[in-house]
């Protein structure tokens, strides 16, 4: 009696074992693309989960979608692109720091809303 109720409990580990394994092995390509700042992580990270329903056709896929390029952080696009949109967005950075200074120091902000 005592090894039917180990044998299932076996048979239930062995189970539950397999089930987080195979939830883990779809995540995989999504971790990889996070990790790599893949501009379609999220894009990604839905397609694993339909590969669930595929039984797992779809994620080799979804794996070289997730290795197949890497994205710069907005902060690297931004100081080292080249052309008129990131200088221009440099500037309204440099002022609203500039902005945020004067306020912190109790001072008027100049160009603002005047109430009264």
């Amino acid at each position: 009696m005592i090894l039917n109720y180990a044998a299932l409990g076996i048979l239930l580990m062995g189970l539950t074992l397999v089930f987080y394994g195979f939830i883990y092995v779809h995540d995989i390509p999504y971790n990889i693309a996070k990790k790599r700042n893949h501009p379609h992580a999220e894009s990604i990270h839905v397609a694993c989960w339909l590969s669930l329903f595929t039984l797992h056709a779809i994620w080799p896929i979804v794996f070289i979608w997730a290795v197949s390029k890497t994205g710069e952080p907005l902060a690297v696009r931004v100081v080292d692109g080249a052309g008129a949109a990131s200088d221009d967005l440099l500037k309204r950075i440099a002022l609203l720091e500039e902005r945020v200074r004067e306020l912190s120091a109790g001072k008027p902000a100049s160009g603002g809303v005047k109430h009264g």
